[in-house]
């Protein structure tokens, strides 16, 4: 995928239970690699998992982000995220308000500014 730095994207995850969606979702926005995080559900997910059909209920966190912030983003989910293999897949966003998209833009960390907060 190719990633211009004004490019937007949707990252969609999955969290076992509201808590863990609510922590991932307000941890990323707090540290400026998301804009935004809404949280869906529940929701049922029906899944093979190690040989076996699954049926779960799990809660859809939907993350709007700049496509430069992806990696740095894929990286912060696996460390908050307690599932193994969490679900981490972006959407490019193709079309969107241009208000809104600015506004994405300028929520988010930018090269000169730093992702996370510094611990203290």
């Amino acid at each position: 995928m190719a990633v211009s730095k004004s490019s937007c994207i949707v990252v969609l995850v999955t969290a076992g239970d509201r808590q863990s969606a609510a922590a991932i979702g307000r941890t990323l926005v707090e540290e400026r690699l998301a804009a935004c995080a809404n949280l869906v559900g529940p929701i049922r997910s029906i899944y093979r998992w190690r040989g076996a059909v699954e049926d779960a209920r799990e809660h859809l966190i939907l993350l709007k982000t700049r496509a430069a912030l992806y990696q740095a983003l894929q990286a912060r989910v696996r460390e908050l995220h307690p599932y193994e293999v969490p679900e981490i897949v972006a959407i490019d966003i193709e079309k969107g308000s241009p208000p809104y998209l600015n506004w994405v833009r300028e929520s988010t960390a930018t090269a000169a500014q730093p992702a996370r907060p510094r611990k203290r």
